[in-house]
């Protein structure tokens, strides 16, 4: 009986080890860059997502000396 209760357990370790390792196969982050220009302190409140994109269209996220900010692409 000891012998099932074991294999169970393994078993259980098992599935959850594997779904731990699938679930870091999603789609990773952009990675982002350093804006291009050194923005005035007054767009530091343009905030981007927490998936690093921004509400804006046209608009880029990339982070400053404040944080991470949306900064116009023109």
């Amino acid at each position: 009986m000891k012998f099932w209760i074991l294999l169970l357990t393994v078993s259980a370790h098992g599935i959850v080890v594997f779904l731990h390792v699938f679930g870091s196969l999603k789609e990773k982050p952009e990675e982002i860059e350093q804006c291009w220009v050194q923005p005035p302190a007054r767009f530091c409140g343009r905030r981007c997502t927490k998936v690093q994109k921004c509400v804006s269209p046209n608009y880029t996220c990339c982070w400053t000396y404040c944080g991470n900010i949306c900064l116009n692409n023109e």
